[in-house]
């Protein structure tokens, strides 16, 4: 009985009805093996059944192959970029509600794009907790990881943890210089809790080792310009230097809108 196979176009991933494509050759699952062409071996027998039932020439079958392979290396390294970014929860523009948030839909937009991080720009989103500083700075974060960009997130206390990790031995300088591969780093949460020295020092370091050179993402409760009422003053000022020189600077306001889904009962899913 022959396998009934559906129309594929070269290149594209191919779709078999049952029963399934034939295994591949030994031979070529060696070779594919031996290569590292995982993708390109999951893919080949589905291909070359197609190919067979379809008339395909020999180029649309390399091609078909070669396709499956480079598409499988980009969601592996995207999956890859997103392990190691770190990102709190996972939050993506899917899931927000712009019409919900007090930066500009124009600003937003501009943002989406990206092109502030092909720039080296920072960006610094402050307001009242739960305004969706962090959402909105996650979902970025999510958005450059799918265009092939690196993040790294962290938080104050992190930062702080890092510093003191690398102090023992003076290795701190390497530790940031490792942090800028990333192309985006974003510090999520200041003025929610006190900052100790290392924070303090943590921060400063990263902003400085970023200037002009990277891009840093800063969600806060305070203004840049009460970052001193946090740290002591020469270093804030030395900081919020750096960070405010090439930055965009967006405000949010109102009340929270967790807080508020709370009382309209929208945050949970109601018990049945």
């Amino acid at each position: 009985m022959t396998a009934k196979v559906t129309s594929l176009s070269p290149g594209a991933t191919p779709t078999l009805g049952m029963p399934a494509a034939p295994p591949l050759p030994a031979e070529l699952e060696a070779l594919a093996r031996g290569l590292r062409l995982p993708h390109l071996r999951r893919a080949a027998p589905e291909v070359l059944a197609t190919a067979r039932a379809q008339r395909w020439e020999p180029a649309e079958v390399l091609k078909a192959l070669l396709a499956a392979e480079a598409a499988g290396r980009a969601r592996s390294s995207r999956a890859t970029r997103r392990a190691a970014a770190g990102f709190p929860t996972g939050k993506a523009f899917q899931a927000w509600d712009e019409q919900l948030s007090w930066i500009p839909a124009p600003t937003q937009a501009a943002l989406r794009t990206l092109e502030w991080l092909s720039r080296r720009e920072n960006l610094v989103v402050c307001g009242p907790s739960g305004t969706g500083k962090t959402f909105f700075l996650e979902a970025l974060g999510q958005l450059a990881v799918e265009a092939g960009r690196k993040v790294a997130w962290f938080t104050l206390e992190s930062l702080g943890a890092l510093v003191r990790r690398h102090r023992a031995d003076d290795s701190m300088a390497k530790a940031v210089t490792r942090i800028l591969r990333a192309d985006l780093v974003v510090v999520d949460d200041i003025g929610l809790l006190p900052v100790g020295p290392d924070a303090a020092e943590g921060l400063y370091r990263l902003v400085d080792a970023a200037y002009e050179r990277r891009s840093v993402a800063v969600s806060s409760n305070l203004h840049p310009a009460g970052f001193d009422e946090l740290m002591p003053k020469t270093l804030a000022t030395a900081t919020v230097d750096r960070l405010l020189h090439h930055a965009h600077l967006c405000t949010t306001q109102g009340d929270s809108v967790r807080l508020s889904q709370a009382t309209t009962g929208k945050g949970v899913v109601p018990l049945t």
